[in-house]
């Protein structure tokens, strides 16, 4: 054991005088593991800043929370078939809160784009939620301070608000909001609660641009030109989901006058549905970005084997030495493996190093994240195309005759 760490220990030194010796050829050499490390590892911080942005997301859309709409969100239909169903209705939403068994509590939905108008401050594109008292149970939405509108004030149609955290900042920089009246369009809505920062999908639209107004005011302000709503449906629990599912599929058609052999002309769309679509678009990125990483990688891999490959020839007479004096063939072939992964690992770390202020500078403009995962794997990645790169030239090497190696000029 102590003959093979020494043995090892040895190997490692001759391998590193060695690309000491010969510091431009072997920056040179390493460049294309540089490139290909840089690469890798920029993709995978990529694909991990995606996952983690969408999983943040797609929490504010709720696992076990159910959407009837009239489009569904995985496709899969003709779209001219899916334009000419019915509109969604508020009749339906009451039906689903008086019969579903397995739902703990359903919100309709509907929603514009408004100004929204405190004093001279003006706030452009606020979206505007027609919602119900139970939107916060519904979709898990925490009161920042103040309370979200209750059943009375839902029913009667009251002109009261709840904003987001960003309308509260934008319009109320310097004062509490509760009580105060803005308008939102035309109408004016007393302020009485301020919902907890929710952030944004996908980096894209923002949760906290937004107020929540009962719907039938919603209806009377703003009317329903888009003609109808969304009803959110939250199940009892998680394991109940497909109960629940059922239920209010089997209430939708009655409630729409579905005939029994009619599929559905409304979709019940979820959680799962989008994460499917999302793993699925996610495999083909990552299956195309690694090819394209992949290649660089290779191509480094062909420069670090060449070069060992000529290494071997300008010190045929070295082995030759080393052979004469008694060093096992596997001592060769160790010290010219060690010397391609040295070579291969420094390109590595240096990748690393450069890839990690890239990873910051691009987060700017998408998210990204480099766990310790990414950093493991762009150092195995970076030995093991060593090795593999390596191990032709060190086994030519450890075959030489030492008598012809002796003679080699």
């Amino acid at each position: 054991m102590r003959y093979a760490i020494g043995e090892f220990r040895e190997g490692l030194l001759i391998a590193f005088n060695a690309i000491r010796a010969n510091k431009m050829r072997s920056i040179l050499t390493a460049l294309g593991i540089i490139i290909g490390i840089v690469s890798v590892t920029l993709m995978g911080t990529a694909i991990e800043g995606l996952n983690r942005a969408f999983n943040k997301s797609i929490a504010a859309i709720g696992a076990d929370v159910l959407y009837v709409q009239k489009w569904p969100w995985g496709g899969g239909e003709e779209w001219w078939k899916i334009r000419n169903r019915r509109d969604i209705r508020i009749q339906q939403a009451k039906a689903l809160q008086k019969q579903a068994v397995f739902a703990r509590s359903v919100s309709p939905a509907a929603g514009t784009r408004r100004q929204a108008k405190y004093g001279k401050t003006v706030l452009e594109n606020v979206v505007i939620v027609g919602t119900n008292d139970e939107f916060p149970i519904t979709m898990g939405v925490n009161i920042a301070f103040g309370r979200f509108f209750t059943t009375g004030e839902s029913d009667g149609g009251r002109p009261v608000a709840v904003i987001g955290s960003e309308v509260a900042v934008n319009l109320f920089p310097n004062e509490n909001p509760i009580a105060k009246t803005i308008k939102l369009g035309n109408g004016n809505y007393r302020i009485v609660g301020v919902l907890d920062k929710q952030g944004s999908i996908l980096g894209m639209e923002s949760l906290d641009n937004r107020a929540y107004i009962p719907i039938n005011r919603f209806f009377k302000d703003f009317g329903n030109r888009r003609g109808g709503i969304q009803i959110m449906v939250k199940a009892i629990s998680l394991k109940d989901l497909d109960e629940a599912k059922e239920e209010v599929r089997g209430i939708m058609r009655k409630a729409r006058g579905v005939r029994p052999k009619q599929a559905d002309d409304f979709a019940i769309n979820q959680q799962e549905i989008i994460i499917q679509t999302f793993n699925a678009i996610g495999v083909v990125i990552a299956g195309v970005g690694l090819f394209i990483t992949g290649l660089s990688l290779f191509v480094g891999g062909i420069g670090i084997m060449n070069i060992m490959f000529v290494s071997v020839t300008e010190r045929t007479r070295e082995i030759g030495v080393r052979m004469a004096i008694g060093a096992p063939r596997r001592t060769i072939l160790q010290q010219f493996l060690l010397e391609s992964a040295a070579l291969c690992l420094m390109g590595g770390i240096i990748g690393l190093m450069i890839s990690f202020p890239l990873s910051l500078v691009i987060d700017q403009i998408l998210p990204t994240a480099m766990p310790l995962s990414i950093v493991a794997i762009a150092i195995l990645v970076s030995l093991f195309v060593g090795v593999v790169s390596g191990f032709l030239p060190a086994y030519r090497a450890s075959r030489l005759d030492p008598v012809d190696a002796l003679r080699y000029e």
